[in-house]
């Protein structure tokens, strides 16, 4: 058994994805990737850290002829259970989830982009209602603000719904671990570095967006303009936001799908055990959030004003998660 077979065998005994492996070691995942597979070989430092993460004796790695048996180390797994096969994503696989997400991100983008106008003809109906244009009535503005709102609010859920299930089979590359086949992450690295131009732009104008959408409210607050028109800016101003959102999630199309089959950044190992354990959480705050949202709006009609706790649930949220990382930190 030559030495690439043995870091495979000791590796998956020890129930670690190549990932984990190559952080114990302090090196990239491709050089794991590449001695697994018999493309380069370790230096003798890396040799020596592998027998003390092992168990194992640096002869029973570095002499083909040396069987498990005969290792000195290896008694002390004899009773150990099996470790299931690590599931291996295929180029065909990877191709596969690449092209689904380019179908399916326009879509969600365009979703989140309808949750976000939702409000918008409520609040610029209920100015009008106020000033006395038209002759709009507070009840008729109301009704069919909220009418329109739902609508929306329902047809973007039916988006997600269906861009959810497009994307059910490859949800195991966010949340689990997996190795990819050989020639994968080459691939994955080419496409991000082609993306990279294309989406860095699309973040760069998504966040010049967001620094001035709010610059029509100011001005309009500053010449003391009349509260129909304070609250058209703030319709102006949830109109940007929802381009800008649509641009930070279709700049993310190609890029995430490379991390997620290079498990990088958000998706390497150590982020996606937190994500699990963060999950209930997560899901219990956003949906008080949104309660409180509907619930305040509804009561008061102030919708252009409760919009502020979008903003502010996003910022608890950013703090709640913190905390609990540092938590789940210290318990591990």
């Amino acid at each position: 058994m030559i030495l690439a077979d043995k870091i495979i065998n000791e590796r998956k005994k020890n129930a670690w994805s190549q990932e984990e492996l190559a952080e114990k070691l302090s090196v990239s995942r491709q050089s794991v990737s590449k001695w697994e597979g018999a493309q380069s070989v370790p230096d003798l430092q890396k040799v020596i850290q592998m027998a003390e993460l092992f168990g194992v004796s640096c002869d029973y790695l570095l002499k083909d002829e040396m069987e498990p048996a005969e290792n000195t180390g290896a008694a002390l797994r004899e009773d150990a259970a099996a470790v299931p096969p690590v599931r291996k994503v295929s180029m065909e696989e990877a191709n596969e989830f690449i092209r689904a997400r380019k179908k399916v991100m326009p879509a969600i983008a365009m979703g989140v982009s309808m949750c976000v106008f939702s409000p918008v003809v409520l609040i610029f109906l209920a100015g009008l209602a106020d000033a006395g244009t038209f002759g709009i009535s507070e009840n008729l503005a109301a009704g069919i603000g909220i009418i329109l709102l739902l609508l929306l609010v329902a047809g973007a859920v039916a988006v997600f719904i269906f861009s959810g299930m497009r994307l059910k089979p490859f949800d195991f590359l966010e949340d689990e671990e997996f190795e990819t086949e050989y020639g994968v992450a080459g691939m994955a690295r080419e496409k991000q570095q082609k993306e990279q131009p294309k989406s860095t732009l699309m973040l760069v104008v998504g966040v010049f967006l967001c620094i001035l959408c709010p610059l029509p409210l100011i001005i309009a607050a500053l010449a003391e303009a009349e509260e129909y028109i304070v609250g058209s800016m703030v319709c102006v101003l949830l109109t940007i936001v929802a381009i800008a959102v649509n641009l930070f999630i279709n700049a993310s199309t190609v890029t995430e799908a490379c991390k997620m089959l290079l498990c990088e950044e958000e998706y390497s190992s150590r982020k996606k055990r937190n994500r699990r354990r963060l999950s209930p959480l997560a899901g219990a705050f956003w949906l008080l959030a949104t309660a409180i949202y509907l619930g305040i709006s509804l009561y008061t009609l102030d919708w252009h004003k409760t919009w502020i706790i979008w903003p502010v649930a996003g910022v608890l949220f950013a703090v709640v998660e913190c905390i609990a990382a540092m938590i789940m930190k210290e318990e591990d």
